[in-house]
């Protein structure tokens, strides 16, 4: 039974996230502050555990990362809270890292799509910053660079490979939360990669929300 711990447990993604992973055999560890008094439906289930943490304390994240297998971090937009992530798996030598990112840190959004996101998201330097304690964190990460995110119930995706250009404007966040637990089920998927989620057939200038 794979060991796999949520944190951030109680963002949009896990929402859809948890039901998914409960197919699978796995054991859950749902992490999130409050998480106790936010994720009560999943405490009655034998294989889940809910426990409330700060993953800026050092100490929360260590002891949640015992014996697990892999990591979801439900968003990796903090350099600080990266990098206090990767210490607590390096040192309780758990390797394989699921990030929840944004498209754009690698000024890979291409076209007319390219130049609204870049007016929308501004200066991303500290995006960059923290994605990039991810990629010289030395563990068998995925970096997600998710498009834009709503809720809906598509669950397709496609995958934007490193270095190729980004044209999909949009993602349901039940098909982000489909590819990670596409990767739960097989490890390999997409591990040591930065690599474009998005839905296919969305190459317009904005997503359809706007």
């Amino acid at each position: 039974m794979k060991r796999v711990l949520l944190l951030g447990a109680t963002s949009h993604i896990s929402t859809y996230l948890i039901p998914m992973l409960l197919t699978q055999n796995v054991s859950l560890t749902l992490f999130a502050r409050h998480g106790k008094e936010r994720l009560k439906k999943w405490m009655a289930c034998p294989v889940v555990k809910v426990v409330n943490g700060d993953w800026n304390e050092r100490s929360d994240l260590q002891a949640a990362m015992e014996k697990q297998n892999i990591v979801f971090l439900a968003t990796s937009q903090f350099a600080i809270a990266n990098r206090n992530v990767v210490r607590a798996m390096n040192k309780s030598h758990v390797k394989r890292l699921i990030a929840a990112g944004c498209l754009g840190i690698e000024d890979e959004v291409a076209g007319k799509f390219g130049q609204w996101n870049h007016h929308m998201m501004g200066d991303n330097r500290n995006l960059k910053a923290a994605a990039a304690v991810i990629k010289d964190s030395g563990l068998n990460y995925t970096l997600m660079r998710m498009a834009w995110l709503y809720d809906g119930e598509d669950e397709e995706y496609e995958l934007i490979p490193h270095g190729q250009p980004f044209y999909d404007t949009q993602l349901s966040r039940r098909a982000a939360a489909r590819f990670v637990a596409d990767i739960v089920s097989d490890p390999a998927l997409a591990a040591k990669q930065s690599v474009g989620v998005g839905q296919p057939h969305t190459d317009w200038a904005k997503p359809s929300f706007y």
